[in-house]
């Protein structure tokens, strides 16, 4: 690819921002947190080339999912550096997420299948209420507040 082919495939911050909807900011913020990668132009202008707009819409939709930018990370470093990913990349990091969404999807219907008795019983009980304690899975630490921290305080 000649120079001047290779600068048709790059885009400006702008035209980035413009192209997938994520601000210049967020840009520059996911480009420090190693979620996508530009490079200088002898002018010292940052430039992206035109497959970060697969990797921002792949972001935008996982954070939407409640995905953690740590587990997106992961999920872009294991696609290929040497050609723009395809479907088949983009099913199977999208298949690993599916049993975590699907557990929570579990959650949330539960919760909310319960929250018309949760308001109306008001006790918030840590025991057994299944908003602050789901699941009784406090149970498992034993007697007393494990959601409290404890902070060592120096005397005088």
């Amino acid at each position: 690819m000649t120079n001047a082919t290779a600068r048709q495939h790059e885009l400006t911050p702008a035209e980035t921002s413009q192209r997938s909807g994520v601000a210049v900011s967020a840009l520059h913020f996911y480009e420090r947190e190693g979620l996508i990668a530009s490079h200088r132009t002898p002018g010292n202008q940052r430039r992206y080339h035109r497959d970060v707009l697969r990797r921002l819409a792949f972001i935008r939709v996982s954070q939407g999912l409640g995905i953690p930018l740590t587990t997106i990370r992961e999920a872009l470093a294991s696609l290929p550096g040497d050609r723009t990913p395809t479907k088949a990349d983009w099913t199977r990091l999208s298949r690993h997420w599916r049993d975590d969404l699907d557990t929570r999807i579990k959650q949330l219907q539960r919760l909310r299948d319960g929250l018309d008795e949760c308001i109306g019983c008001g006790c918030l009980s840590l025991r057994s209420c299944a908003l602050s304690n789901p699941d009784d899975m406090l149970a498992a630490r034993g007697p007393g507040a494990h959601r409290l921290t404890v902070r060592s305080r120096t005397r005088p």
